[in-house]
């Protein structure tokens, strides 16, 4: 890459496909968990990028492929210009998690009970060598324990069971910075915590996008801390992103009729009272079949279900700075439909 040329996405997903199979080699069915799903994601300047949807929408699964636990079985998906497997082929799994880190749902099962919270820190910073012994790897764990606003004095010598569930959960992200990563992948990190605590664990992720430089993956079906702290938001419906842009324009005015559905769920944002956007939102279940069904994942709900939507998977069209997966917005057969 010389001076002039830009630097390639920091992650970028190109009609990316995972497929599983359910029940027995010759009976069983094939379930597309990630379907045609490309995204980007610059170096340029890091972000809050969220993955919303409820359960069963692909999401968790799609934060495995770009944390290299999951290979795709279809199109590519790139860290910094190269494709993951190659990446990790290259330099180990460990080089490529230092550079993406996950931090997971529920902090209570991060961590073993009969250990030591302070362990896990120091053995993180020894094991990326971002220490050569343990009085290094101490001041490391509390240089990342002060970033999310804690101290290794507050942790040290106390187990999991001693610390709220923010705590805890601040120290998981504590953990996941030592190594210096590019890249954060939270996946409902707020969800098991109680709903007093959730603004202090979201505001250190704004905090280390500001401050820290990093860019975070944001994964959640809690539309409320979606919508206080994205950048830009990415609906998954059945494996599919059915709508994506700026977390403003597309939670603000949904395009897409299952986005819109997912807008009565929550509160009208308002400027004066952003508090009312920390409550938590749980989305309804829906049938398992609309995996299987051909065309759009929604037809069988969507009150402007068109004949060709049972028929085929609809495109992404442009809607704004949005692309929206939809026929409601084909213009080459319904004009200009404004959103």
């Amino acid at each position: 890459m010389t001076a002039t040329e830009p630097a390639p996405p920091l992650f970028e997903l190109d009609h990316a496909v995972v497929t599983f199979r359910i029940g027995s080699l010759l009976a069983g069915s094939r379930l597309v968990a990630v379907n045609d799903v490309s995204l980007s994601l610059a170096a340029e300047k890091p972000e809050i990028f969220t993955l919303a949807g409820e359960s069963g929408s692909g999401k968790t699964t799609l934060a495995r492929v770009m944390l290299g636990d999951q290979a795709p079985s279809g199109g590519q998906v790139r860290f910094q210009g190269t494709p993951v497997a190659e990446v990790i082929r290259a330099g180990g799994h460990k080089a490529f998690m230092a550079e993406v880190q996950p931090v997971f749902q529920n902090p209570f099962e991060t961590f073993n009970p009969l250990r030591h919270v302070q362990e896990y820190l120091i053995d993180t910073a020894l094991n990326f060598r971002v220490a050569k012994n343990r009085r290094q790897a101490a001041e490391a764990a509390d240089a990342a324990l002060r970033t999310v606003g804690l101290s290794l004095e507050e942790v040290q010598q106390r187990y999991p069971h001693e610390l709220s569930g923010g705590q805890l959960q601040r120290v998981s992200v504590a953990r996941a910075l030592i190594p210096k990563p590019k890249v954060i992948v939270a996946d409902e990190p707020v969800s098991m915590v109680d709903a007093s605590l959730r603004m202090e664990i979201v505001n250190v992720f704004k905090r280390l996008r500001d401050e820290e430089g990093v860019t975070v993956i944001y994964i959640t079906h809690d539309l409320a801390t979606a919508y206080y702290i994205s950048d830009r938001i990415a609906i998954m419906l059945r494996g599919f992103v059915v709508e994506s842009g700026p977390v403003e324009e597309v939670l603000d005015h949904p395009a897409h009729p299952y986005a819109q559905l997912l807008k009565e769920s929550i509160p009208e944002p308002a400027p004066e009272d952003k508090a009312a956007w920390t409550r938590q939102i749980t989305l309804g279940a829906t049938e398992a079949r609309e995996f299987n069904q051909a065309g759009c994942k929604f037809a069988s709900r969507c009150p402007s279900v068109m004949e060709r939507c049972r028929l085929t998977d609809p495109p992404d069209f442009p809607v704004g700075n949005r692309q929206v997966k939809c026929y409601l917005y084909d213009r080459a057969e319904v004009g200009d439909r404004k959103p």
